[in-house]
C-alpha cells in the first residue's frame, strides 16, 4: 500500500528528491503548488469528488473491464490463454495464482485510489467556504460511500487489510499505517462510514441528470449487503445481529424502489441504452456513447465474428466466451437466456450479448453507451431471500426469490421443485438462491463475491471442485483449496514489511 500512499505524496507535490543534502520531507519542488493550494473553492472540492468518482471507472477497480478477480475468478468465465501476458491472467481462473501476479498488484493500487483521494479531499472540505452547507454535506457522503465500497471489495478478496482513513502527509505515517487491519476493524469503518451516508441529505432517488452519483437508495442496500456478507463471514456469535442489520438496510432500500413489482420493468430494459435511467438501476458508472474516451466496450469486446446483435463493430474473434458450466444453468425458457447469451455459428460456440449499443453514434468503432450496473434491485430482492433464508423464514424467501423468477416467466420455486432435474441439481433453497443469483446477475461481476458469501473456504473448494473438469477448459480445478478463498497479499506490498503485512495462508 505504501507505493500507492507515495504515488499520492508526490503527486500532490509535498515533497521531491531533487537534493541529497536534505531529509526526504525537508525537500521541495520550487514549481509545484501544495495540495492545500489546489483545493480554495467550492468548485475544485467538486473537482476532487469527480476524481473520486473517476478512479472507479477503471478496469483494474470496479469498472466494466473489472471481470479477471470477478465472473473470470469465479465459475462463470474462463481465461483459457495460459500463454499471453506470461500466463498471469490465467493464475485467477486456474488457482495458481501467486503474490508477485502484476495484475494482483494493479487491482490492489486501484481499490485504494479512491480512497486515497476520498480521504484527501475529506482532509480539506471543511476549510473550505461553500455556498450551500447543504452541497458540503453531500459530498461528505458521497466520499465515504466511495470509501466503504472500496474497503468492502477490499476486505471481501483480501481479508485483513490496511486501514486509512486520514490524508497521508509523510513517509513515517505511511510507514505506520503500512499494517494489515482485522477484518472486524475494517469492517467497523465500513459501517461508520455507510452510517453516516444514510443519515446525510443525499436524495433518496437520483434524478436523471445525477446518474451514476451516490444515493439513500445505494447507502442503505450497500450497508444491508454489508451486514449480510458479515454474517455469513465472521464470527458466528454476531451472525443473528447482522442478518437483522441486514434485513433492515435491504428492506429499506427495496421500500424506496419507484415502481410497484420488478415484473413492471423488463429485463431487457435494464440494459437497453436508451433506457439508462429506468428505476431498477440503483447505481451505476455512466460511459458515454459515441465518445472515443469515455465509451462502453463491452458490446464490441463481447461481438462474435459474424455477428450483429450487440455492435456495429465487425468483430473477428469469438467474442465474450463463459463456461459450459455456466451455459449448463441457463433455463430454457428464461427470457434471461436468450438475451444474455446466444450461438455463434461462424465460432461454433456460445457469445454474451447482455451488453448491447448496435446504434449508428457508438458507429463501427464500437463506442457503446452501456453503463455499468453496480447495483439494482434484482441484487437487493435476492439479497433479502437469502436474509430470510439464514433467518429460517423460508416461505418469505421464497416470495423474495419468485419475483425475480416471474419477471424472467419462469415457473415459481415450489412448481420447480416437483421437476426432478431442478431438484437433483437445487436441493436446497440455499442453492436455489445462488442460481437464481448467477443467471440473473450473470457477467456483471458478482459471482466470486457471491461464492465467498455462501460458502466458507472448505465449502468452496469442495463446490468448485465438484464440478466437471469438462465444462471448464483448461483450468485444473483440482488445484482450488482453502486458501483460494481469499487473493494473496501483493508481493510489493508483503516485502515493505513482511510482519506487519503478513501473507494470506498457503501463498
Amino acid at each position: 500500500m505504501r507505493n500507492a500512499i507515495t504515488i499520492l505524496i508526490a503527486a500532490a507535490s509535498l515533497v521531491t528528491v531533487s537534493s541529497c543534502s536534505k531529509s526526504f520531507l525537508e525537500q521541495t519542488n520550487p514549481n509545484g503548488v501544495s495540495v492545500d493550494n489546489g483545493y480554495q473553492t467550492e468548485t475544485d472540492i467538486a473537482t476532487g469528488v469527480y476524481g473520486a468518482y473517476q478512479a472507479l471507472r477503471s478496469s483494474n477497480c470496479v469498472g466494466e473491464g473489472a471481470q479477471l478477480w470477478t465472473d473470470d475468478r469465479a465459475d462463470d468465465v474462463n481465461t483459457t490463454d495460459n500463454q499471453s501476458n506470461n500466463g498471469e491472467p490465467f493464475q485467477f481462473t486456474a488457482f495458481s495464482l501467486v503474490p508477485s501476479n502484476s495484475y494482483l498488484q494493479s487491482h490492489w493500487t486501484a481499490l485504494y485510489t479512491p480512497i486515497s483521494r476520498a480521504n484527501l479531499i475529506l482532509s480539506l472540505i471543511g476549510k473550505v467556504s461553500f455556498a450551500s452547507e447543504d452541497t458540503r454535506k453531500q459530498y461528505i457522503a458521497e466520499l465515504k460511500f466511495i470509501r466503504a465500497l472500496m474497503y468492502f471489495n477490499l476486505v471481501r478478496e483480501f481479508g485483513d487489510v490496511p486501514l486509512v482513513t486520514d490524508r497521508l502527509t509523510s513517509a513515517e505515517q505511511a510507514t505506520a499505517l503500512t499494517t494489515r487491519a482485522k477484518r472486524e476493524a475494517v469492517y467497523g469503518q465500513i459501517i461508520a462510514d455507510l452510517k453516516d451516508v444514510v443519515g446525510s441529505n443525499l436524495p433518496v432517488v437520483q434524478p436523471a441528470a445525477g446518474k451514476g452519483r451516490i444515493s439513500l437508495q445505494a447507502a442503505n442496500g450497500l450497508l444491508g449487503q454489508v451486514y449480510l456478507t458479515m454474517a455469513t463471514s465472521l464470527d458466528a456469535s454476531g451472525k443473528t445481529e447482522n442478518l437483522n442489520n441486514a434485513k433492515t438496510y435491504l428492506l429499506a432500500c427495496y421500500n424506496q424502489k419507484t415502481f410497484a413489482t420488478l415484473s413492471d420493468i423488463p429485463f431487457a430494459d435494464v440494459f437497453d441504452v436508451s433506457k439508462k435511467s429506468n428505476a431498477e438501476i440503483i447505481l451505476q458508472i455512466v460511459y458515454k456513447q459515441g465518445d472515443a474516451n469515455y465509451s462502453s466496450s463491452l458490446a464490441k469486446n463481447n461481438q462474435a465474428k459474424g455477428e450483429t446483435i450487440n455492435s456495429l463493430f465487425v468483430s473477428q474473434g469469438a467474442g465474450g466466451l463463459f463456461t459450459k458450466d455456466l451455459l449448463n444453468e441457463f433455463e430454457t425458457g428464461d427470457v434471461r437466456t436468450n438475451y444474455s447469451v446466444k450461438y455463434a455459428n461462424a465460432t461454433s460456440s456460445y457469445f454474451i450479448t447482455k451488453f448491447r449499443d448496435a446504434s449508428t453514434t457508438a458507429g463501427t468503432l464500437g463506442y457503446g453507451g452501456n453503463d455499468w450496473i453496480l447495483m439494482r434491485y434484482a441484487d437487493i430482492i435476492l439479497n433479502l431471500a437469502e436474509v430470510y433464508m439464514y433467518q429460517n423464514d423460508n416461505a418469505t424467501a421464497i416470495q423474495y426469490l419468485n419475483m425475480v423468477r416471474a419477471r424472467a416467466q419462469r415457473p415459481d420455486y415450489a412448481t420447480m421443485m416437483t421437476d426432478a432435474t431442478y431438484a437433483a441439481k437445487y436441493p436446497t433453497l440455499k442453492l436455489a438462491i445462488l442460481h437464481e443469483r448467477r443467471i440473473e446477475l450473470a457477467f456483471e461481476h458478482h459471482r466470486w463475491h457471491d461464492l465467498t458469501r455462501f460458502f466458507n473456504a472448505t465449502e468452496l473448494m469442495d463446490y468448485i471442485r465438484s464440478k466437471k473438469q469438462a465444462d471448464y477448459d483448461n483450468s485444473p480445478l483440482t488445484n482450488c483449496t482453502t486458501k483460494d478463498y481469499y487473493f494473496p497479499i501483493p508481493y510489493n506490498e508483503y516485502k515493505l514489511d513482511p510482519v506487519k503485512m503478513y501473507q494470506n495462508p498457503g501463498y
